[in-house]
This record gives C-alpha cells, structure tokens and sequence, in this order.
C-alpha cells in the first residue's frame, strides 16, 4: 500500500498508480447529468485528470479554479475532475464559480476508479474518498505525466502537468 499524509499523519491508499508510459486503465464515472461516461467519451483528446478528495476544500477548490484557468485554453484537451461528490455539489461548485473549462466526475457509483487509479483512502478521517492526484493522458490514453501528491493539503504542480502535455 501507499502512503501520503494528512497534517502530516499516514494515510493508507489501496491500487496502483499510474505511472508515465503506463496505459490509462479505462473508467466509467458519473457525470453533473447523472449520466454514466467512460474514458472513451474522450477519445482523440488529451485529458488532465485532476483527482481530489472533495471539491469543498480550499486546496480542492483552488486546483479546479488553477486548472480551469491554466487548461481551458489548450487545443485537444479536457480537464476533468474527479472526486467522490456527488455530482450535485460539484456542479453547484462549478456554476457558482463560473467554471466552464473543466468537467467534473465522481465516483459515488464507481469505486473501482479509485482502486484502478492508485488514490483510493483506506484509513483516516478521508477513508473512501480519493487521494489528492494527477494524472495527464495522451490522445490514445497512454500516461504522460503522473502526481500522486504527497501531502493531502498540498496543491499539486500544475506547471509540472501542463509541460507534459
């Protein structure tokens, strides 16, 4: 198992992260329409995959305004967001926000993206929610760039993920 940290304590995660040259395992998750959408929805575009634990924490809320900001420009490419919300908060989030660049995802119906993916939180106050991670994926899904961050708290590097692409 993998561990990162909260305040500086031990979280366990369960799965194996992705790492650059990998190919995505594919995913099915839940979208803001309730509506179930696999990875090959995105097929032919590169995808940020910025997985949080929820959108209604500050660091979680700040790498969704970052990455709608820095990404929404870039051609071929979606940002997607990924957390356990359920899809009515995030979309609540997004629109209060003015958030139009990025979609957002959950896994409420769908754990095994959690496990599939590396960041699923097995002990702590956040057990069953995502680890704090991103993952960046070519137009054929092949993992170019890969942060599982280490400090729950911690914003992830953005530069990092978008130089990858």
């Amino acid at each position: 198992m993998t561990k990162v940290t909260l305040d500086g304590n031990p979280i366990e995660l369960s799965g194996k992260f992705p790492q650059p040259g990998d190919n995505a395992l594919p995913f099915t998750l839940t979208n803001s329409g309730l509506e179930e959408v696999k990875l090959d929805n995105w097929n032919g575009k590169r995808k940020i995959l910025n997985i949080i634990p929820s959108i209604d924490t500050g660091v979680c809320a700040a790498s969704t305004r970052k990455f709608n900001e820095k990404a929404g420009d870039l051609d071929n490419t979606v940002v997607l967001v990924v957390s356990a919300d359920l899809p009515f908060a995030a979309s609540r989030f997004c629109g209060a926000e003015g958030l139009k660049d990025v979609e957002t995802l959950s896994t409420f119906r769908n754990y095994a993206f959690q496990q599939d993916y590396g960041v699923a939180i097995q002990d702590g106050p956040l057990a069953g929610l995502c680890a704090r991670a991103v993952v960046v994926l070519d137009e054929n899904n092949k993992v170019l760039h890969s942060e599982l961050v280490n400090e729950i708290k911690t914003e992830p590097d953005y530069d990092a993920a978008l130089n990858a692409l």
